[in-house]
């Protein structure tokens, strides 16, 4: 055990200070976990384990009287351990003092559940404690150009989640400017992750086309997923559609444009045609409406940039005469680079937006990095159990098959998350950029239409999590100054068709902890 607590002391207020200088569809599947305990629920203040060498489990006397009430504690966890069950769910919760580690409400706080987007919390702090906040992805054109010729322009791709069409449109742009005018042939190199570019678990709904389920590749574009904007024009004629990114599919049927005041009917099937994709599109729009928007995910991702960058070229005056193919593995002449934005920003995508893309490439990212190419899912559940095992916040029974969390591919309980939140808080490496990513109550995010009443102290930062049967929320509740923050985890599961309901019960729980750590603190 360390022989200096005040040092906790300086790692939450670090944090705390870096934190508040910042500017402020369902799936299926869930868990069929080990019964949950039914024992009374704990409110009493007891020591947690230490989480790392800075973490010490004693209490501060530095941080004052503490502002939880044991009792009101007891009745509110009590409470919502009783809606879960009325709802036919299960429901798991850990509250910890974050610089003391005292447990201030527990109830089955080491049962396993399904954590649905809770998992993300896994990869963010992975990737920030392995890859650094300032880690940016390298997205390149390689090829040898002589007289204003490149007979093979090669595409490599190192897994940035975030490339979009301007991003290629300002690599084309850039090409044309150091003088070539004509790209015999276009190959990608997809080799930095696998050829499996479906996570795991994502086979479970292999028919689902929503955005939310995009499979990954090394170099992507616009999160694998097109999107269909549809226009009307006059009644009786066809409507405009646009697809972005351009090239990978091609249209067949039509919108037709209805007359005014006409309801919205619009229909797109996907369908795997050779390297491309066949979108039948049918239905209608009225004359003067508001344009209207579809994502769909795409099948096989490889060749999305390809075919993008042929039309990007085209427009920007470089002329294209072969196809496009994968390959290109041994080319090393850099001819353009592009680099995202660093990780520290891209983790948002995460945190607040729980977006399921961005956790599946930046997972593996971790492998591609750490084991080398090709980078796996296997590989990033090894490397994401490893670097959490360090900090001591990955209990033995953890299960983490893909990044995400979406469908039924992970298993954890409030405990591991919670010992997780503490570590990652009390680090001074990770704490401020770890906190960042996650959404604000009542400000944005996943969090934005919730805990309104908290959005002018921006106190609550936490990660959703939804599944068909599965609600989860885990996150901080940040302290007044002079008390110490709150780290928290609740799992609720087998809650089908009732998911409103047991996150209300979740939210009140929530805001009964911070109501008593705020006590007296706030302002009318």
């Amino acid at each position: 055990m360390p022989r200096h607590p005040r040092r906790t002391v300086s790692a939450v207020a670090l944090v705390l200070s870096s934190l508040l200088a910042r500017p402020g569809g369902s799936q299926p599947l869930d868990s069929s976990a080990a019964p949950a305990d039914r024992s009374t629920p704990t409110a009493r203040p007891t020591q947690g384990a230490p989480v790392s060498p800075s973490a010490p489990p004693a209490p501060l006397a530095s941080h004052g009287p503490r502002k939880i009430d044991p009792e009101r504690a007891r009745a509110q966890i009590e409470t919502l351990v009783t809606d879960v069950r009325r709802l036919g769910g299960r429901v798991g919760v850990l509250a910890l003092d974050v610089a003391s580690g005292a447990t201030l409400a527990a109830f089955d706080q080491r049962g396993l559940y399904n954590p649905a987007s809770n998992a993300k919390l896994f990869t963010a702090a992975a990737a920030l404690r392995l890859l650094g906040p300032s880690y940016r992805y390298l997205t390149g054109l390689y090829g040898d150009a002589s007289n204003g010729t490149v007979a093979e322009l090669v595409l490599r791709g190192s897994g940035d989640p975030s490339l979009r069409t301007r991003d290629l449109w300002e690599m084309a742009r850039a090409l044309r400017a150091s003088g070539v005018r004509k790209v015999a042939a276009i190959a990608i190199d997809q080799g930095y992750f696998d050829t499996r570019y479906v996570p795991p678990a994502f086979e479970q709904q292999p028919e689902e086309w929503a955005a939310f389920r995009a499979p990954v590749a090394a170099a992507s574009l616009n999160a694998n997923a097109l999107l269909f904007t549809v226009r009307p024009s006059k009644a009786g004629q066809a409507a405009s559609v646009a697809i972005d990114p351009p090239g990978f599919a091609v249209l067949q049927g039509t919108v037709t444009t209805a007359r005014r005041g006409a309801p919205e009917k619009l229909g797109v099937r996907l369908e795997p045609n050779g390297q491309r994709l066949v979108a039948h599109l049918s239905g209608h729009i009225p004359e003067g409406g508001r344009a209207v928007s579809l994502a769909r995910r795409v099948d096989d991702p490889r060749l999305v940039v390809a075919y993008a960058l042929k039309e990007m070229l085209l427009e920007v005056g470089v002329d294209v005469s072969g196809e496009v193919r994968l390959g290109g593995e041994r080319q090393k002449r850099l001819l353009v680079a592009h680099r995202s934005a660093p990780l520290g920003e891209l983790l948002s995508a995460l945190g607040k937006d729980s977006d399921n893309f961005y956790a599946e490439t930046i997972f593996k990212t971790l492998a591609a990095e750490k084991r080398g190419r090709p980078g796996t899912a296997e590989g990033a559940a090894e490397v994401v159990g490893e670097t959490l095992r360090e900090l001591d916040a990955f209990g033995q029974d953890v299960v983490l098959r893909n990044g995400s969390g979406l469908f039924d591919a992970a298993r954890a309980s409030p405990e591991a998350i919670v010992r997780l939140l503490r570590a990652a808080l009390l680090d001074p490496a990770l704490g401020a950029d770890f906190t960042a990513q996650l959404a604000i109550g009542g400000v944005d995010g996943t969090l934005r239409s919730r805990f309104r009443g908290w959005s002018k102290e921006r106190a609550i930062r936490a990660k959703t999590g939804t599944l068909a049967s599965v609600v989860a929320l885990s996150g901080y509740i940040l302290a007044p100054p002079g008390r110490p923050p709150i780290a928290f985890a609740v799992l609720a599961s087998d809650v089908p068709g009732k998911i409103d309901p047991a996150r209300k019960a979740i939210d009140h729980f929530v805001e009964s902890l911070a109501d008593e750590l705020w006590k007296d603190a706030r302002t009318p």
